[in-house]
């Protein structure tokens, strides 16, 4: 429903009425004056945000503010959202949520405990000791040693993954505020680069979506009061 359709159409009605309606003329025709007045009158401002109109100072007003407007959407989501301070307390939070229970073993279950084996064996064989390695059966000889070794990596690094001295390293280099500060950082250049893509265009568009619709009581009220200012002046 187009309000600002209905009430221009109503107003004009009225102008009508008052020229043609044998009772009450003056007085429907000063509502229809008035109300159509009122009702033009908030149109063309609401028109004046998002068009230029020729021999009109100050048209256009958002198309002209282009770069205020970027500025000020990336203000509102730069200093209301992403604030290195929000984004701090968002990781503490996190931090906290996980911090007993830091569990590395779906790591050192995607470890690859043979190759680490294969890779001593290969040391092994290319140093000092191989010849000696050699002269007890070589490389097979380590062989019934990978299962053992193996599980005992795995042991000693979860023994190691669990200590306290780990963990704490592990948190303490996932520092709050570097992180919080990197993050603000990343966030900001996305936001930069999405906000230079935009045009003019664009932004008349997403804020003309946003309210335009709901301007359109400006038009409906401007009708209601000037028809009531019109009804007054019948009288006076």
């Amino acid at each position: 429903m187009n309000k600002s359709l209905i009430t221009n159409l109503v107003a004009i009605l009225l102008v009508f009425a008052g020229f043609f309606s044998p009772m009450y003329s003056q007085t429907l025709l000063s509502i229809g004056l008035f109300a159509l007045s009122g009702a033009i009158t908030n149109w063309l401002a609401i028109h004046m945000l998002f068009e230029k109109v020729p021999f009109l100072y100050g048209s256009g007003v958002i198309p002209n503010q282009f770069e205020d407007f970027k500025s000020g959407i990336k203000n509102i989501i730069m200093l209301q959202f992403f604030t290195t301070d929000n984004i701090k307390r968002f990781i503490q939070s996190e931090e906290e949520s996980v911090k007993k229970d830091l569990d590395f073993t779906p790591v050192l279950d995607a470890v690859d405990y043979d190759n680490i084996f294969q890779k001593l064996i290969d040391a092994i064989t290319t140093s000092p000791l191989g010849a000696m390695l050699n002269m007890m059966g070589g490389a097979e000889a380590l062989e019934p040693l990978r299962q053992p070794v193996s599980e005992k990596m795995r042991i000693a690094l979860q023994e190691m993954a669990q200590s306290e001295r780990f963990q704490a390293a592990i948190h303490q280099s996932l520092s709050t505020d570097k992180l919080g500060a990197d993050i603000s950082e990343h966030i900001e250049q996305i936001v930069d680069a999405r906000l230079n893509e935009l045009t003019p265009d664009m932004v008349k568009n997403i804020i003309q979506h946003m309210i335009k619709k709901h301007l359109g009581w400006l038009v409906v009220w401007g009708g209601v009061f000037g028809g009531l200012i019109g009804l007054i002046a019948s009288y006076i």
